[in-house]
């Protein structure tokens, strides 16, 4: 070949090389709407925010504002719930329970309170028909002080009934507890002991845990404190159908279970705010459905104002870290903020 020949080949390269780093620099998603919005309402969100967006293997866009950064640890409360249904699932996976058993199998005492027909599903779906807190949200979130999960549990088995299970839906603290209680028996461990050992720990969530520093018991409907990078990890494993890092964690028939609305049918004795106009699937709201019913949005907003979520459709996954009490007003600062990172991705929400 000429030199000249390879002179014009050398600039063809050069070339096609610049064209491609433009155009993957042209093609990159444009956040700034996402961060001004976040910006102008810094002080809505409690001053200190964090939010990332995953998408394609990888994180896309970091925003942090205020005193809070992606490794801030603060407690997430609701947005523990789906943390707790995962673990229940991996349980289901393994094939040591299965969601349609009646709690009493593995907890005795709800027989002798006349409670056998309440399932583990039900404990998922907050549809065990056991006399919930009534009140505000953040009254829901108030416990007594159980020096373990087993008090605690016991004492819920010994409540009244609002409905007979699997009758009505009511959010609230119990369910979840009562089906962490189950996977104590089941496993000879503590709850705090177990998700850290099965789910925390593989997710490489170095900074969450459900330990209760005041050494009552381990809260799993509520109880967690995470960060934003940790809880993107988990998030990033639920989008990817159940894999993290070349390893799976779940079955993707158990991620399918959990985002599918539960009981949809039945009257609605209390739903928060936030969530209203929202399914329920197993931990985590559906808050976005199509035509036939099938989830495109969950979600797991937390009473302390986090908002983890994955678009299904859009194929990305994002997490509003914050620690400020959620209210009507910062449910529409949230979608408001879901629809300007939509825009961002780019792409259209499956009909």
């Amino acid at each position: 070949m000429s030199l000249k020949n390879r002179s014009i080949c050398l600039s063809c390269s050069l070339l096609f090389v610049f064209l491609l780093f433009f155009q993957s620099s042209f093609s990159q998603s444009d956040f700034t709407q996402v961060d001004a919005l976040l910006q102008r309402n810094q002080k809505l969100l409690g001053n200190d925010v964090v939010a990332l967006v995953y998408k394609d293997g990888k994180i896309i866009h970091a925003k942090e504002l205020g005193e809070f950064n992606a490794k801030t640890q603060a407690p997430i409360a609701s947005s523990s719930k789906w943390l707790t249904a995962a673990l229940v699932m991996m349980f289901v996976d393994e094939g040591k329970i299965k969601l349609d058993d009646p709690v009493s199998k593995y907890l005795p005492i709800f027989d002798k309170y006349m409670k056998s027909y309440v399932t583990i599903r039900m404990c998922l779906a907050h549809t065990t028909g056991i006399e919930s807190e009534k009140g505000s949200l953040s009254k829901i979130m108030q416990r007594g002080k159980y020096m373990s999960l087993e008090e605690e549990v016991n004492a819920l088995a010994a409540k009244e009934i609002s409905n007979n299970a699997g009758t009505e839906f009511h959010y609230g603290a119990i369910g979840l507890n009562i089906a962490g209680r189950v996977l104590e028996v089941v496993s000879k461990k503590t709850f705090d002991r177990i998700i850290q050992d099965k789910l925390l720990r593989p997710l490489k969530m170095k900074g969450t845990s459900f330990v209760n520093d005041n050494g009552y018991a381990p809260n799993p409907s509520g109880g967690a404190r995470s960060t934003a990078n940790d809880y993107i990890n988990f998030l990033s494993m639920i989008l990817n159908k159940g894999m993290f890092e070349g390893k799976r964690i779940l079955s993707e028939k158990a991620i399918e279970e959990m985002q599918t609305p539960q009981f949809v049918t039945l009257p609605v004795k209390f739903t928060p705010k936030v969530a209203e106009g929202f399914h329920y699937g197993l931990g985590e709201w559906i808050q976005e459905e199509d035509a036939q019913g099938k989830s495109k949005v969950v979600s797991s907003p937390g009473l302390f104002g986090t908002w983890p979520y994955i678009d299904k459709c859009r194929n990305y996954a994002a997490i509003i870290f914050v620690k400020s009490l959620l209210g009507e007003q910062k449910k529409e600062l949230m979608m408001q903020v879901k629809g300007a990172i939509d825009d961002a991705v780019g792409g259209s929400g499956c009909q």
